[in-house]
């Protein structure tokens, strides 16, 4: 698998692991209904579900369900870092967000990364890959389905 792909995996899975804060300011189940419930949404392309017998229809019809949201990158990378014990800055370095994702953050690893993501400069720069790589993760994060600050793709 690819460093890349590892970066995404880290961060989405990690945004699938805690629910999302609209969840639980909504006072509702991750699940969509309560425990015993029938499932509140119907196969995709069905139309609305129809009421079983001996149950009352619902107030309004069910939603339906959400498109996937957006990975807020930035919330799920902070609280990582507020979890480690070490003072990763994973906002300007490549290598502190490596760290902050238990991967490889080694100059061998940055420079397949550097690699993988078509990287023209000269590799035996590393202040400027680095400055580069810590952009253009940022950047592809947002192309994959992230949500990332403007500022930290620029």
């Amino acid at each position: 698998m690819s460093l890349f792909s590892n970066i995404v995996n880290k961060i989405f899975g990690r945004a699938k692991a805690s629910p999302a804060p609209d969840a639980q300011a909504g006072g509702a189940p991750a699940s969509g209904g309560a425990p015993g419930a029938a499932p509140a949404s119907p196969a995709p392309g069905a139309g609305p579900a129809a009421p079983q017998a001996g149950t009352a229809p619902a107030a309004a019809p069910a939603a339906a369900p959400a498109p996937a949201q957006p990975v807020d990158v930035e919330a799920v990378l902070n609280e990582a870092a507020a979890q480690n014990p070490q003072k990763l800055n994973w906002r300007t370095s490549i290598v502190d967000l490596l760290k902050l994702l238990d991967l490889d953050s080694s100059l061998t690893a940055r420079k397949d990364l550097a690699k993988e993501l078509n990287y023209t400069g000269d590799p035996n720069d590393s202040a400027a890959m680095n400055i580069w790589l810590h952009k253009q993760v940022m950047r592809k994060l947002a192309e994959n389905g992230g949500k990332v600050p403007a500022d930290l793709k620029d």
